[in-house]
């Protein structure tokens, strides 16, 4: 935020018309607001609060009591403030509600709190005549309520030690909206879950390198150690490696016994077969010499069959001729 010009009229001990350029006492970067008790260094601050808030720090803040006791009737109360906020400069120009003499006749008459804000540079638009209109346009500009820019921008008399004592939480909050430190919140969010992300990871890997500690142990026929590092990976490998060489000749040893084996075993098969052959033919010789006499007497019975084969058709003949 960078103030330009402030002009107030029949404001606190302002009667008339005053002006400051801040663009001449700043030219050099800096200036100083200094004067005697009461000659007004504070009521200027106050002409800057009550233009962009529509009130004043501290026991000041009655709004109703700003309009200068010695100011003509005709001289209305008005602040009006020049300033540059995000590259947007534009003009504010407030009045409070206060009672003036009416013009005819005796009394007074109420003169309604008016604002207006118009753009001067940087901004494209018709400004704004309604207080609330100007309020959130000035709120969203400067990013700070009105408690929070007395307490950080002005801070009056008495009010710095109020901001220094007060919460922790309520400080930083002011302060992280101040410097728009949302960024840094939103980095540390981000660390924050990136790191609670990556511990459910390590545990969700932990959990699964235990398993296969436990798998590897198990096949390896070894106890599972209480830290499972790559030395007792790798001797593991090792041992299992040369378990392997060992596996690999005692089967190649198994091959070759197994290969003899089928070779007695067959031998042995082919001997079977001869011995069951003589075993059956000793067993046909058994039976057939059992049958002998028997096949002699059919034997017998058959030549002598043949022979009467001969006689039978002259003994037919003969019994025709009887």
């Amino acid at each position: 935020m960078k103030l330009h010009r402030l002009a107030v009229s029949g404001f606190g001990p302002y009667a008339a018309r005053e002006e400051v350029d801040f663009d001449l006492l700043g030219a050099d970067g800096l200036f100083l607001l200094h004067g005697d008790t009461g000659a007004g260094k504070t009521t200027l601050l106050d002409a800057v609060a009550f233009a962009l808030f529509g009130k004043v720090p501290g026991a000041r803040g009655d709004v109703k009591r700003l309009r200068c006791d010695y100011a003509s009737p005709d001289t209305p109360t008005v602040v009006e403030l020049e300033l540059t906020v995000r590259g947007r400069r534009f003009l504010v120009r407030r009045s409070p509600e206060y009672d003036r003499p009416k013009r005819r006749g005796d009394g007074v008459t109420r003169q309604q709190a008016q604002v207006s804000l118009t753009w001067l540079a940087g901004w494209e638009g018709e400004g704004h005549t309604r207080i609330d209109d100007v309020a959130r346009e000035i709120d969203t500009l400067l990013g700070m309520t009105a408690d929070q820019f007395f307490q950080v921008v002005l801070l009056p008399q008495g009010e710095f030690a109020r901001f220094l004592r007060a919460e922790t939480a309520e400080r930083e909050k002011l302060l992280e909206k101040l410097f728009g430190t949302e960024r840094f919140l939103d980095v540390e969010k981000w660390f924050r879950e990136h790191r609670r992300e990556r511990r459910a990871e390590v545990e969700r890997l932990g959990l699964l390198n235990r398993d296969l500690v436990q798998r590897v142990a198990e096949a390896g026929a070894e106890e599972p150690p209480a830290v499972a590092d790559p030395e007792w990976l790798s001797s593991l490998l090792k041992r299992l490696d040369e378990d392997g060489r060992e596996a690999g000749q005692r089967a190649d040893e198994a091959l070759a016994l197994r290969a003899e084996a089928e070779r007695a075993w067959q031998a042995a098969r082919a001997l079977d077969e001869r011995v069951r052959r003589v075993h059956e033919a000793r067993r046909a010789l058994d039976r057939y010499a059992e049958e002998e006499p028997d096949l002699r007497a059919w034997a017998a019975e058959r030549d002598a069959a043949r022979r009467a084969a001969v006689v039978v058709p002259a003994l037919a003949a003969a019994d025709r001729l009887a």
